[in-house]
C-alpha cells in the first residue's frame, strides 16, 4: 500500500511517497481502508518541521474510511462500517490530562496519509449519516475544536452571539454550529469575496479587518455590548481585539496562532470584563460523538474548497500557504 512519510529538515519537499506492508489488526484493533484526509494548520507545522516528529512519521491528523478487518476482541465495529479518526486516540472522555493527550495522530503516532492502517477500536467514531468520506475527513480536528469551544466549554445556547475570525475550516465550522444552535454570528475577513461567502453561509455581520483595524470595538458596538463567544485563531495579532469584542463574562477560546505565538494582554480589561480565556486543543472521543449526533440532527455539511490526490499532498499544503482557501482543503485517495 502507499503512504507518505515526513523526512526531517526537508520541509514540504521531504514529503515522500513510499510502499508499506499491509497492516494486520491486533486483538483490540481494526484495519481501516482510508479514503480521505484534510489539511489543518497542525498538519502543516508537522510537514514543514514547525512541529518536530520522528523520521518517517506518517502525517495528517484527520482520516475517514471503511473498516476492512476487525480484531478478535472488538465488538463495537464490523467490516464495512464507515468511520473517522479522533485527534487524540487515548482521550476517550472526561477532562484532558498529560496521559490521555500524549498520543496525537500524525504527530507522536502515525496519521492518515496512507491507504490503510491498524488503529485501536476506540480511536474512531462513526461518520455522520449521509456524509462522503471527503466530507467526514474534514471533521475530527477542525469541527471537533469548534464544537468543544462553543458547546462544551462555552455552553452555547440559542440567542447567544458568536464571533468567528477568518474563514478557515475551524472558523466555518464555528459559524455552522452557531447557526444550527440559533446564535447570531459575527465574522471577520480580509476579502470582500469571502465576506459575501460568509454572509451566504449565514453570518449576520461581517467586518473586513484590513479596512477596520479596531474591528473588535466594532463588533462590540454592533452586538450591543459584546459577544458571548469568541473563536480566536490569530494568536498575538488578534487577541487584543478579541478581548474588545467580548461581552462581560464572555468566553474567548484560544485556538490558533496564525498571527503569532506570543501576545500582549491588557490585564485590567480582562479583570473588569470578567472574561474567561480557554486554551482549546481539539477534544475527546465523547465530544466528537456528540458532534456527530448534532450533525445527524441538524444536517449541515462542511464547506470543501479544493481537493487533491495523495501524491499532491505537498501541493495541498502549498495552496494552504496562499490563504486563498475558504473552508477545508481535502486529500482523497
Amino acid at each position: 500500500m502507499r503512504a507518505i512519510v515526513v523526512k526531517k529538515n526537508a520541509g514540504l519537499s521531504g514529503l515522500t511517497l513510499i510502499e508499506k506492508e499491509l497492516p494486520q489488526p491486533a486483538a483490540d484493533q481494526v484495519v481501516v481502508q482510508w479514503h480521505a484526509t484534510s489539511i489543518n494548520y497542525h498538519d502543516y507545522l508537522v510537514a514543514t518541521g514547525g512541529i518536530p516528529v520522528d523520521e518517517g512519521r506518517v502525517p495528517m491528523s484527520d482520516g475517514a474510511g471503511e473498516i476492512i478487518a476487525v480484531g478478535k476482541e472488538v465488538s463495537e465495529w464490523q467490516v464495512g462500517d464507515k468511520v473517522m479518526s479522533t485527534f487524540f486516540p487515548l482521550w476517550l472522555e472526561g477532562r484532558a490530562n498529560a496521559q490521555n493527550t500524549k498520543a496525537i495522530h500524525g504527530d507522536t503516532v502515525d496519521g492518515f496519509a496512507q491507504e490503510q492502517s491498524a488503529v485501536t477500536a476506540t480511536a474512531l467514531t462513526a461518520m455522520p449519516k449521509g456524509y462522503s468520506y471527503a466530507e467526514a475527513a474534514t471533521l475530527p480536528c477542525a469541527a471537533a475544536t469548534a464544537w468543544r469551544a462553543l458547546v462544551v466549554e462555552g455552553g452555547l445556547k440559542a440567542g447567544d452571539k458568536v464571533l468567528i475570525e477568518g474563514s478557515g475550516g475551524m472558523s466555518i465550522f464555528g459559524l455552522q454550529i452557531a447557526r444550527a444552535a440559533g446564535a447570531t454570528v459575527y465574522a471577520t475577513t480580509s476579502s470582500e469575496e469571502k465576506k459575501a461567502k460568509l454572509k451566504a453561509l449565514g453570518a449576520d455581520y461581517v467586518i473586513n479587518y484590513r479596512q477596520d483595524e479596531k474591528w473588535g470595538e466594532t463588533v462590540a458596538k454592533l452586538s450591543g455590548g459584546g459577544v458571548e463567544h469568541v473563536l480566536a485563531v490569530g494568536g498575538g495579532s488578534t487577541l487584543t481585539q478579541s478581548i474588545e469584542a467580548a461581552a462581560y463574562n464572555g468566553n474567548i477560546a484560544l485556538i490558533g496562532v496564525l498571527g503569532g505565538r506570543k501576545a500582549e494582554i491588557v490585564m485590567p480589561k480582562l479583570f473588569f470584563k470578567h472574561l474567561h480565556l480557554n486554551g482549546i486543543a481539539v477534544g475527546s472521543r465523547a465530544m466528537q460523538q456528540a458532534l456527530v449526533a448534532s450533525i445527524n440532527k441538524a444536517g449541515w455539511k462542511p464547506v470543501i474548497d479544493k481537493t487533491f490526490s495523495l501524491e499532491e499532498l505537498a501541493d495541498a499544503f502549498n495552496y494552504q500557504e496562499t490563504g486563498e482557501h475558504f473552508g477545508k482543503i481535502v486529500v482523497e485517495f
